[in-house]
Formats: structure tokens, sequence, C-alpha cells
């Protein structure tokens, strides 16, 4: 076994491993489409298995941890951060690939950077941000720019075409559906529709579980009928949907729910929106949030050398100071939004170290 990781064995291994037991709709790690920066093959590690270490390692990835899910930030350690979120997407999303004999690998990936593109102070944010721009702001493009324009200062992560499709695909937004048809454009990979699907059942379920926990709501508040078809606990919820999932979809090359479980999901879907992210509770903090990115965003404008001060990759010739104030604060977690905040607009004190006590004319 002496010096088998410098010759490519153990990756083939892998690889010949997913040929032999992944189902034929599957994306293979040999088959992948490659990046746009042709890479030397690993010798230990699948092109998918590469992309997750490279997402894991990122800034980008660090910093959800400080980014708002839903609720802006609560004191109580419990709640959702766009990390956890994150996490609990790849967990649901992994369990579904698996069952299905898919990548999990590829799943895993996509689950990880899906969210990387968010921006801080959760949907609020990025409402503010689409105003602000000049080319319009959405989290999931904003998603492969992160991936392939700004991280490592500029250089970007050169992940697989098929990490940075799924990344593109996961959005449904408040009207979207979270499964596709037969018709209509679909992701890349049956990977990225798992991923798509995963999402939407991780938010909808550790929004109620934590509006919950914020007494904005109560468990007897949710649709009544969709509560007894998919549960009245988070963990029952979450199983009624991955079960289904996996039921409805074994053999195919479509991810999907059934259309009872299907439905009962939209209506709550449909609660959230409707009953829990327009509370006061939460609408207050949302509308002080875009009022700081918005003044952010004027400030910067009028001081474009303040900008550049604090961008760490070299800005690309002809790039505008609107598409930089864009991706400087999108990058922001809440709390650094909040200090830079206070740095520009908050007055400060100041201590005097060399000062030396003089006499004042009336001393004597």
């Amino acid at each position: 076994m002496s010096g088998i990781t410098s010759s490519p064995s153990l990756r083939l291994a892998f690889e010949e491993c997913e040929v032999k037991t992944l189902s034929r709709f599957a994306c293979l790690s040999s088959k992948s489409r490659g990046r746009e920066h042709p890479e030397n093959d690993c010798f230990i590690r699948s092109c998918f298995q590469r992309d997750i270490d490279r997402i894991i390692h990122s800034e980008s990835f660090r910093r959800l941890k400080h980014k708002t899910q839903v609720f802006l930030s609560p004191t109580n350690d419990h709640f959702r951060t766009r990390l956890t979120h994150t996490l609990e997407v790849v967990c649901t999303a992994r369990c579904i690939s698996r069952c299905l004999n898919l990548n999990e690998d590829l799943t895993e990936a996509i689950a990880l950077a899906h969210d990387l593109g968010h921006t801080p102070f959760g949907h609020s944010g990025e409402e503010i941000l689409a105003e602000i721009s000049e080319t319009g702001f959405h989290h999931a493009s904003h998603g492969v720019r992160v991936v392939t324009c700004l991280e490592k200062n500029g250089q970007g992560l050169n992940l697989t075409r098929e990490v940075i499709d799924g990344i593109l695909m996961h959005s449904k937004g408040k009207h979207g559906s979270a499964t596709f048809s037969g018709e209509e454009a679909k992701p890349l990979t049956v990977e990225a529709q798992v991923v798509r699907i995963a999402d939407l059942v991780a938010y909808i379920n550790h929004d109620i579980d934590d509006a919950i926990r914020a007494g904005v709501i109560t468990v007897e508040d949710l649709p009544r009928d969709a509560r007894l078809l998919l549960g009245d606990r988070h963990s029952v919820r979450i199983h009624t949907m991955v079960r289904d999932i996996i039921d409805n979809s074994i053999d195919s090359d479509l991810i999907r729910m059934s259309e009872p479980v299907r439905a009962a999901t939209a209506e709550m879907k449909s609660f959230l929106y409707r009953d829990v992210y327009t509370r006061p509770e939460i609408d207050v903090s949302v509308q002080k949030s875009k009022h700081l990115l918005r003044q952010m965003a004027e400030w910067f404008a009028k001081n474009p050398d303040e900008l550049y001060k604090h961008v760490r990759y070299t800005v690309p010739d002809g790039q505008s100071v609107n598409r930089t104030i864009v991706d400087y604060l999108a990058s922001m977690t809440d709390d650094f939004a909040l200090r830079r905040f206070q740095e520009i607009f908050m007055p400060h004190y100041y201590t005097f170290s060399d000062f030396k006590t003089r006499k004042t004319e009336n001393s004597q």
C-alpha cells in the first residue's frame, strides 16, 4: 500500500464505485462537465469532493454563521442562522440522494454553496440591494458571482459546472415551485433538483420552529388541514415530506412530491409569507436594516475612495462603483454591517495620548 496516494488509484476506485452503484440518473464524477479553468485531477478526491472542500474552506461560507435567516440579531442562541439553515439543507438533501442512489458528493457540494450569495439581514438585505443595484440583485445569481469572481481575492473557487448550475437553479422565491415539470428547463443534474426541494423542506420547517420558539405563533395557528397531513411536530413534518419525496422520485429524473403533500407544503409556505414574515415583531427590524444598507450605499457612492480602501480584490477595469458597492454590502455579515454603519455615521470619543497639560492664562 506504500505510495498509494501518489497515484490516482483511490480516486479511480471512487469513480468506479459510482459507476457500479449509482442510479442511471445520477451525475457521475467521471462524467463531470469540468471547470472553467481546467486543472489536473486530484489523486485522492473526485471533482465534487474537491468542490466540497473548497466551499467549506471559503470565507463566504464562514460568514454564513453571522447572517440572518429570519430573526435579526436574536438573543436566543437557538434561532437559525444562514449557516445552520445550510447544514439542515445538506442533511436533508444527502438523505434524499442516498435513498435515490444519486451522487451524494455533488448533492452536498451544491447544498453547502447554495446560499453563499445571501446578503446580511436575510431577504430584506436582498430586497434593498435589488433596489440599489443598477442591474438588479438575486442571491442565487450573486452566489454564482461569489464563487466565480469574488472568492479568493477575485480568483474565484473554480468549481465544477454542475455545482455552479445547482447554485443558480436552487431558488424558488415566494411563488416559485420546488419541483420541475417535464417541459420546463431543468438544472443540469437531478442532484440540483434534490437541493432545491430540500431547501424548501428545511426552511419551511425551521422557520415554523423558530417562529414558535419566538412566541410569534403557536402550533395551533398552522393551517389545519396541512398540519393534520404533515404532522404537529417539527421532526414529523420533515419525515413526512422527505419520505414522500423519495417514494415519488424513485427511478426518475424528476424530483417531486405527491399532490396532497405538495399542496400541504405549499399551504405552509403561504402561511409563512402571509402570517409570519410580515409580523411587526420581525418587520420593524427588517425596515431598520433596509434603511441602514441604503444609507451606507449612498455614502459609499459619494465617497468611493473609502469604499476601495475596504475592497480586498483588484477591481476589474471598467467595473462601476455601483457594482463594487453591491458586492461589498452583499458580502457583509449582520454584525459587520452594524459595525461599519457605526464607524461611518456615529460620533466617536477620541483619546489624545500625546496631550500635554498646559497652563491656562489664569494659572499661577
